[in-house]
């Protein structure tokens, strides 16, 4: 014999009707913060008309055709009408807040409920006054855990007299709720739409439940506001880094340079007389260049101009290689990132060797990364194990650290030496070309 299905009591659904009615406040201001244009409006407290519109609009479409489902379905947790005018105006001011009201209160003053809409206009404007009494920051103080430290702030008020902007806050939906229950046992469901609680803890539920469709969606916009202030925070801090990083790279170049020059003055005049112009010629192009990005195209012109410089001071024993491959020169790289590493090819590598020194730079695409290669024939570096990157030398810290910092943990100087043969220094960066160019 099958079950005769369970009827619930009227505490039971009314108890069930607010806990959708607060889920359904928590999923449309859910779905609302994921859009990009809402976010930016969440982010603004001095917005202009426009944007007031458009965010009477998102929160006004959806709470209007939760009155138009409660009214033709007879479901009632999709009304959120004091709830979301008193919210819109509380966020956008008083003239959002009328708006919203208009929109919730019309379908409803159609249906014969002709206090609705004066109600809900009501709660728009109360939300908006209340926003131009206190202060902005304290609106996203309001959480749903507000009964936490209600007492603290209650007895604060009393004691010292002082203004506490989350009670006033908590007493302004308590009202309003008060309010409209008062209006609808003196005039009836018929002329407005109220939840009706057969006990006295039930009511207080109903109340509480209207400052959480308040306090709910506060709390989830203000958690994502939080949320892009800390990413606009690290990309500035990340910004930050790249500047500091690239800062010093050129004054080690620069002093490193300097010194050479003034070893060159008295035995070869002509020779530190040509090294200051290719010099001049080099701190021109850094100087007019402040992108933290370049092309490898443009990174390889400035280490020729570096190149020149060296192979003044070394003459004949240097000689440079380039393996380019033509796929790679259109890729983004860091400025001033294959010039440390040239630089320790020659000082550590290839100053110290006997007899000609070899300098390779090779470029190649692979899976979706670019590789680029410094490779010298020189003395070589000892103990340092393949793929770790280095610990010691300003240049080649600099250099991992700035790789750490744009690309991530994973991406760090590759340093491959074997004592007497040479040095390979590898740096593998995803691959990023010219039209999606990134700045720091």
């Amino acid at each position: 014999m099958p079950h005769e299905a369970k009827q619930l009591s009227a505490e039971q659904f009314l108890l069930t009707t607010l806990v959708v009615q607060v889920a359904i406040a928590a999923v449309l201001s859910t779905m609302l913060v994921r859009f990009p244009w809402f976010r930016r409006i969440l982010l603004t407290e001095k917005r202009d008309w426009p944007e007031r519109l458009i965010f009477a609009a998102s929160l006004g479409v959806p709470l209007t055709a939760g009155v138009g489902v409660r009214l033709l379905m007879n479901f009632n947790p999709a009304d959120l009408t004091l709830a979301g005018a008193f919210l819109a105006g509380l966020l956008a001011g008083p003239y959002a807040g009328a708006i919203v009201g208009s929109m919730v209160g019309i379908p409803a003053l159609i249906a014969g409920e002709w206090i609705a809409l004066p109600f809900a206009v009501g709660c728009g404007f109360a939300g908006g006054g209340l926003r131009e009494l206190c202060p902005k920051e304290a609106i996203w103080h309001f959480s749903p855990l507000f009964f936490t430290d209600l007492h603290r702030n209650v007895w604060r008020l009393v004691r010292r007299f002082q203004i506490d902007w989350v009670v006033i806050l908590v007493a302004a939906p308590i009202g309003l709720e008060i309010i409209r229950q008062t209006l609808g046992h003196r005039f009836g469901g018929a002329r407005l739409f109220y939840l009706s609680p057969p006990t006295v803890w039930l009511s207080v539920l109903v109340i509480l439940a209207t400052v959480l469709c308040v306090a709910v969606p506060i709390k989830i916009w203000n958690s994502a506001r939080i949320e892009h202030r800390l990413q606009e925070q690290e990309k500035l801090l990340m910004a930050a880094r790249v500047d500091a990083l690239a800062s010093q790279i050129n004054p080690h170049f620069l002093f490193n340079t300097l010194t050479s020059i003034s070893s060159l003055i008295r035995s070869k005049p002509e020779t530190a007389r040509t090294l200051i112009v290719k010099l001049s010629g080099l701190l021109r192009r850094l100087l007019r260049s402040q992108e933290h990005f370049v092309t490898l195209r443009e990174e390889l012109e400035a280490i020729d101009e570096y190149l020149d410089i060296e192979c003044i001071r070394f003459g004949p024993k240097l000689r440079v290689e380039k393996a380019i491959a033509p796929d790679t020169l259109d890729i983004v790289v860091p400025s001033m990132l294959l010039q440390p590493l040239v630089e320790n090819s020659l000082k550590h590598g290839l100053s110290p060797k006997i007899g000609e020194g070899r300098l390779t730079i090779r470029s190649v695409r692979q899976r979706g990364h670019a590789i680029i290669d410094v490779i010298d024939n020189g003395v070589g570096l000892s103990s340092v194990p393949a793929e770790r990157p280095p610990s010691g030398g300003i240049g080649l810290r600099n250099v991992n650290e700035r790789l750490r910092v744009i690309y991530g943990a994973n991406y760090q100087l590759q340093l491959d030496s074997v004592p007497g043969e040479g040095t390979c220094a590898r740096v593998v960066i995803p691959e990023l070309t010219v039209p999606a160019r990134i700045t720091a």
